[in-house]
């Protein structure tokens, strides 16, 4: 099993300065792969104190050079909130940068009010996401972009060169069952951040796989999950600590994606998220916090190892990212939770017989004089 780190910057409630987060969040990401971690990874977002990484492909530019041969994954990249050609030109190059060491995470975005932030209707978002996704995954491998139904892209060359295919090692994150087909077609990998129940996220991936096979006419690809974690050796305190900080980083959640407001799933191709609003409804902030916490794996080492090893049951995963430093948790601590996961569980992870990760072929692309 490949293991990958994913630090997320957040300063809930702004307790800390931005620059005082930055310093042990670097610190921390700088310990994974000396302690074994095998990738790491960033997400996007934007003007809040809920992850204050607005751009993944510079943090892990700087990861590169702090590396020598960990994976660099983004989990994702916003493309509606992007130009594409730009997109193409940070991948291209940080590919290069880093070796070839890249994997390419996209998704389509959820908060209202980082659109509203890049003035871009939200209800254009998955129209934008298939257009521009489209476009990206295809000029990596031709080393161009051109067309795009809006936005009219005129051919221009991807400089430097693209180095190597992102086949087998592009995904997109997914949430609702209607996004299950649109990954298919697109050809990439599902990247899982649980938030529904493990049963309902296996329906989902039977939809994907179905798609997938009739549309690329071979298996799907296994898929990256994240998750939020806390291990201690000693079960009750894993068990309170879990519930303290995993509920903590899912009332940061809620907040950001105003999950209890009136406007939440109400724009076009958001439907699905009406139905996390209504949950919230019934059963209040905490008692979503509360459930959330219980789909992710934490606890003493050996459950948090039994807990990876149900999910892996259910999606097949062969690369779990980790989320050990969240929501306001005090970086001694977040330390300790990173070393006990690393020391007690990373190990015997690594025992599991996984298909190995793509090794990315050249593409040795040639440019028209």
């Amino acid at each position: 099993m490949h293991v990958g780190y994913s630090p997320i910057f957040q300063n809930p409630g702004n307790r800390l300065p931005d620059a005082e987060v930055y310093r042990e969040e670097l610190r921390l990401a700088e310990l994974a792969e000396p302690l074994g971690f095998e990738s790491v990874w960033s997400i996007e977002h934007h003007f809040t104190d809920y992850t204050m990484c607005p751009d993944p492909v510079q943090f892990l530019t700087y990861m590169a050079a702090k590396t020598k041969h960990a994976k660099l994954g983004t989990s994702v990249i916003v493309l509606p909130w992007h130009d594409p050609m730009r997109v193409a030109e940070q991948v291209s190059m940080l590919d290069h940068l880093s070796g070839g060491r890249m994997i390419l995470g996209l998704g389509r975005g959820l908060g209202n009010i980082e659109y509203e932030g890049f003035r871009i209707d939200q209800g254009e978002g998955r129209e934008r996401f298939v257009e521009y996704a489209e476009l990206l995954l295809e000029g990596l491998e031709q080393g161009y972009l051109e067309g795009g139904a809006t936005i009219q892209q005129p051919r221009r060359d991807i400089r430097p060169q693209p180095l190597k295919s992102f086949k087998g090692r592009s995904y997109a994150a997914a949430v609702s069952p209607e996004s299950m087909p649109i990954m298919a077609r697109l050809g990439v990998g599902l990247l899982v951040i649980p938030q529904k129940p493990w049963e309902v996220v296996e329906q989902d991936f039977a939809i994907y796989r179905g798609v997938y096979e009739k549309e690329n006419g071979c298996a799907a690809p296994q898929p990256v999950c994240g998750g939020f974690f806390f291990v201690d050796k000693d079960a009750g305190r894993a068990e309170e600590m879990a519930y303290k900080w995993i509920g903590a980083y899912y009332h940061t959640a809620m907040k950001h994606y105003e999950m209890a407001g009136e406007k939440f799933g109400t724009q076009k191709g958001y439907e699905f998220y009406k139905n996390v609003g209504k949950y919230i409804e019934k059963h209040g902030l905490d008692g979503a916090a509360k459930d959330f916490t219980e789909l992710m794996p934490w606890g003493t080492p050996k459950q948090v190892i039994e807990k990876i090893a149900y999910i892996r049951e259910i999606i097949d995963m062969n690369l779990l990212t980790c989320n050990l430093s969240y929501a306001g948790m005090p970086y001694d601590e977040a330390e300790r939770n990173m070393r006990c996961f690393a020391e007690y569980v990373l190990p015997e992870l690594k025992k599991w017989d996984t298909t190995p990760l793509t090794n990315p072929v050249d593409l040795n692309l040639q440019i028209a004089s």
